[in-house]
């Protein structure tokens, strides 16, 4: 059970808990439309009537298509008395009486205070904003507005395209640690990049602007490392495993690679595990530090057609080491990437048995992912 608020981009957590009309309501099944989940405690608190008095004028936008929205209450005397009902569609609330789900989202903290708060929940069920409410509910409800007036509208019914196998998830990486990893880079510089092949019995890097031209820069700030690795914990690996079924407990390198159109940057299709020192990759992620600033670059996957892959800054394109995918040449500025391959335990058996095929020359890393991270143990 968690005592801290959730962070922007993290999974909701799952629970089940009763409402006014179902004794069993299961959470995870409202994922595809944007959710407001509002700890607000009792609605015989003055503030937290005068809250949901104000929602209540905002009741157009909750009609479970696009937006619905889910009180909590762990005050027992507003089922009795009936001070706050469900009004389907859109509106509906929890008895959360035993707190469990207010411990499990940080509203109730160990020490027995309670945190009112909202959280905003997109169609993934993963945090898109955080709004603690302390008291002043006029202006708590114009930032709560501003929030629920930015929310794009779900697209209609249509059918589906189609696609290689990938998961594209925004706010993985916060605009701050974007440029963070970029100034590092900047301060730096980067090396050319290579590929890897088997040659004569080893896993050897080889240049070759003709078929990947990047320059890359390994991360070796720890305070930098161990934010990256905290937002792949919180925000990536949950994603990866609900999508794809496969439990992430290690990263390999902390890896920015810039792509130049001065230099034509870009990657022929490849396949990211085909070698004897790359055979444990699982997931390859692309993680976008500056989109928008640049032109060209998409990432494409040949074997599932021509369409163009990409994500707004700090957002990652996820896909499986084996598909066959490439990156198209920047044709104006730089592109910034941070490039981890993520694996588990038993492909961490491969890479310590093929470990005796890399050459030495080819700089390796056995850093944990996927684990709580060290601050948080």
């Amino acid at each position: 059970m968690g005592t801290a608020l959730l962070g922007v981009g993290q999974a909701a957590p799952w629970f089940t808990c009763p409402t006014q009309h179902k004794p069993r309501f299961v959470f995870d099944t409202v994922g595809g439309r944007y959710i407001l989940l509002c700890f607000f405690a009792s609605a015989g608190d003055p503030d937290s009537y005068e809250l949901l008095a104000g929602l209540g004028k905002h009741r157009q936008h909750f009609d479970d298509l696009n937006l619905a929205f889910f009180g909590v209450s762990v005050d027992s005397d507003d089922q009795r008395l009936e001070r706050v009902n469900d009004a389907l569609p859109g509106v509906r609330y929890f008895w959360d009486f035993d707190r469990k789900v207010s411990r499990l989202y940080g509203a109730c903290c160990g020490d027995g205070r309670y945190q009112r708060v909202s959280y905003v929940l997109d169609p993934m069920l993963r945090v898109l904003a955080v709004l603690p409410f302390n008291g002043e509910a006029a202006h708590y409800l114009k930032a709560l507005a501003r929030v629920l007036d930015s929310l794009p509208h779900i697209e209609r019914p249509h059918h589906a395209a189609f696609q290689a196998p990938v998961l594209v998830l925004p706010r993985v990486f916060e605009p701050s640690l974007c440029q963070a990893l970029m100034d590092f880079y900047a301060a730096r510089g980067g090396e050319p990049s290579g590929y890897m092949q088997d040659i004569d019995g080893k896993t050897v890097q080889v240049i070759g602007q003709a078929h990947k031209s990047r320059r890359d820069c390994l991360v070796e700030d720890e305070a930098l490392r161990e934010a990256c690795r905290l937002r792949i914990y919180q925000r990536l690996v949950p994603q990866i495993e609900r999508a794809f079924q496969f439990k992430v407990s290690r990263m390999e390198r902390y890896l920015i690679g810039c792509y130049d159109a001065t230099e034509q940057g870009h990657f022929r299709p490849h396949r990211d595990n085909t070698t004897k020192g790359t055979a444990h990759r699982r997931f390859a992620v692309s993680l976008f530090l500056n989109s928008g600033e640049y032109e060209g670059g998409w990432l494409r996957f040949p074997e599932f057609g021509s369409a163009l892959y990409g994500a707004p800054t700090g957002g990652a394109v996820v896909f499986a080491c084996s598909l066959l995918h490439e990156a198209l040449p920047v044709t104006r500025g730089r592109r910034f990437m941070f490039l981890p391959f993520l694996y588990d335990e038993a492909a961490k058996l491969i890479r310590e048995a093929n470990k005796d095929f890399l050459d030495e020359g080819i700089r390796c890393e056995n850093d944990a992912a996927g684990q709580q991270p060290k601050g948080n143990e």
